[in-house]
């Protein structure tokens, strides 16, 4: 039977800071802040990584300012998912790759950028995750791909061109276009992300007639399993006219949870390790649901 760690996808969000609740004084420096939270989880995931690259010194101090046994898992920069991205968080070199009006605009799609400038990309996400890689604390590299990523063989080639730039960290995929796992699509997803060494994000996100979102299977594909827990706020889930940390806004119940105990239960009988992480980053609410569902498992 595996391991299993529970953890959330953010420990700096501002609604969770404003809320006062987790946090021992609103005043606290980012050094505080995640010694304090490695007082309370083993793992987090760092979504920061996905707005912009980050350098090896900001993932130094993650390492430096974690106990030994904890894991970093890094999301992946959005230009590297085929996410439309802003250029003026790009960095220089990258910048100077790029024709004056692509700089201009206030997002920049993945066919906008040149190709040289994207494998320049590729190239300094991988170099800035080697100091957490080299102490071991390294766990996965979440590639979230976006709602238009639909299943076709050109997708999935591009899947594997991203395991080619990341040879030696573990990549897990999550879909969010439901064409990845309809009945007739299913098993050929699954088969492939685990012919491929990759690994399965089984997710958790509100659910509508027509099954616009991700069904909640729990699945592995591989030796690791990674569930994200995204909330089930069905009324701003689609909202444009909102901040996005709003679509998360969704606190589970003790019955919501218990539907997931089961299904981690059964992921940990195949799998060496499996992680629960919250994503539903608003408030307090991510922390609450993942101290519940540690108290659950033991």
């Amino acid at each position: 039977m595996g391991e299993v760690h529970v953890g959330t996808c953010s420990w700096t969000d501002p609604t969770l800071i404003a809320a006062g609740t987790f946090y021992p004084r609103k005043e606290m420096s980012a050094e505080e802040r995640l010694k304090f939270y490695a007082q309370n989880f083993d793992v987090v995931e760092v979504d920061s990584t996905f707005y912009a690259l980050p350098s090896e010194k900001v993932i130094g101090l993650h390492t430096e300012r974690t106990p030994d046994d904890f894991t970093l898992h890094y999301k992946a920069f959005g230009l590297l998912t085929q996410h439309p991205i802003d250029p003026k968080r790009l960095p220089k070199n990258i910048k100077a790759m790029l024709p004056e009006e692509a700089l201009d605009k206030k997002r920049l799609g993945f066919n906008e950028v040149t190709a040289e400038a994207r494998d320049m990309a590729f190239q300094m996400f991988e170099s800035a995750l080697r100091p957490a890689d080299s102490a071991g604390k390294l766990g996965v590299l979440l590639f979230q791909f976006p709602p238009y990523f639909t299943h076709k063989d050109s997708n999935k080639g591009y899947i594997l061109q991203c395991k080619e730039k990341f040879p030696q960290y573990r990549l897990a995929i999550e879909f969010r276009h439901p064409s990845w796992l309809t009945e007739d699509k299913r098993k050929d997803t699954l088969n492939f992300l685990e012919e491929n060494g990759l690994i399965y994000v089984s997710a958790d996100e509100p659910q509508f007639d027509d099954g616009k979102t991700i069904p909640p299977i729990a699945e592995a594909t591989a030796d690791v399993a990674y569930i994200r827990m995204h909330g089930r706020n069905k009324e701003n889930w689609f909202r444009r006219d909102i901040p996005t940390v709003e679509r998360y806004a969704y606190e589970y119940f003790d019955e919501e949870l218990k539907e997931w105990l089961l299904k981690i239960k059964e992921l940990m009988y195949e799998t060496r390790r499996a992680y629960a992480m919250f994503n539903n980053c608003y408030a307090d609410y991510a922390v609450n649901n993942a101290r519940r569902m540690k108290e659950l498992l033991e």
